[in-house]
Formats: C-alpha cells, sequence, structure tokens
C-alpha cells in the first residue's frame, strides 16, 4: 500500500516537473536586450486572483533593468481604481539563461518564469509557473515596446496560453490606457 502511494506521488511529481520542462525558453537569450521598458499587452492565467480581477485590469509598464549581481529588477505601474501603483520585483537569474525564480513574500508564493521568446526590439512572450499553498498555477504575459501589436503577435499570445492548459476565458488582451503610462520612466 505505501509503496503504490510513494508510485502515485512519484509519478505525480514527475508530470509536474516534465510539464514545467516542456515550457520553452528563449534560445541565445541576451538579458541585456530585454531591459527597457514594456507594455504589457496580454494576460493569461488561471489563477483565482486573476478570474476576481480580470475585469478591471488595463495595460501597464513595466520597467526592466539590470542589478549589479546580474539578476532583474522588474518595476510595473498599473492603475488601480484612480491610483497608479508600483510594484516592484526581483528576478533571481537560474544556470539557464532566459528563466528566472521570484518568491513573493506577500503572497507566500513561488514562481519560475521563463522568457519563452522575444524579438527584443517589438514584443516578448514570458510563461510563468507559479506554485503556492493553495495550489498552482500558470500565468502567460505578452510585452511590447509599444502599446499596439500586430495580430500575428496577438495570436501567437493565445495560442501558446493555449498551449499552456490556459481557456479562452482565462486569456485577455489588456485593455488600453494612457492612465499610468507617463508615470513610468
Amino acid at each position: 500500500m505505501q509503496a503504490t502511494l510513494l508510485s502515485v506521488l512519484g509519478l505525480a511529481l514527475l508530470g509536474a516537473l516534465s510539464a514545467q520542462d516542456s515550457i520553452p525558453i528563449q534560445s541565445d537569450f541576451q538579458q541585456d536586450k530585454l531591459t527597457g521598458r514594456w507594455y504589457s499587452i496580454g494576460l493569461a492565467s488561471n489563477s483565482n486572483w486573476f478570474k476576481e480581477k480580470r475585469h478591471l485590469m488595463k495595460m501597464c509598464t513595466t520597467i526592466i533593468t539590470t542589478t549589479a549581481d546580474g539578476n532583474l529588477e522588474v518595476t510595473s505601474t498599473y492603475p488601480k481604481g484612480d491610483q497608479c501603483v508600483t510594484r516592484n520585483s526581483l528576478y533571481t537569474k537560474m544556470e539557464q539563461p532566459g528563466r528566472f525564480s521570484y518568491a513573493s513574500p506577500r503572497w507566500g508564493s513561488k514562481h519560475d518564469i521563463r522568457v519563452v521568446e522575444t524579438n527584443y526590439e517589438e514584443y516578448a512572450l514570458v510563461a510563468t509557473q507559479i506554485s503556492k499553498s493553495t495550489g498552482p498555477s500558470t500565468m502567460v504575459l505578452l510585452y511590447s515596446r509599444t502599446k499596439e501589436l500586430s495580430p500575428e503577435r496577438l495570436e501567437r499570445f493565445t495560442q501558446f496560453s493555449r498551449e499552456q492548459g490556459l481557456t479562452d476565458d482565462e486569456i485577455l488582451i489588456l485593455p488600453q490606457t494612457d492612465k499610468c503610462m507617463a508615470d513610468a520612466a
């Protein structure tokens, strides 16, 4: 009985690990080219907070800079009601270029972040596997250097999100706004 339970748990863990490993990472990733200003154009997630807040979400700005020790400082500014809220996150680089980890003290979650694909000058597609006491979730972000992207890039974001098991009601092209856009330098 115990051996059967351990086998089942082992297979479940192996399945979770292989699902994470199936997420591709940008080949020949060049971290310095990822820095600068980005606009969050698309967001997809199967997390409960996304389902609750989806109708309130708008486009935001994200500034990515490299720290002295080679990690990424990610600063996002977004509209929340009549205010602009700024969140800072430190993405710690992992051994594989284009892969980062982040632990959220606020939510008690661990994030495995992967830059899936980017051409650095137009768009970046980023996937995150989130581990939390309430269960795992997936998030996919589509960044753009401008407030608009081609229909082909938007379709690639939707297609990739579906490949990660996300449904159409978990995929959102964020509504454009000018609010809080000038505040992010």
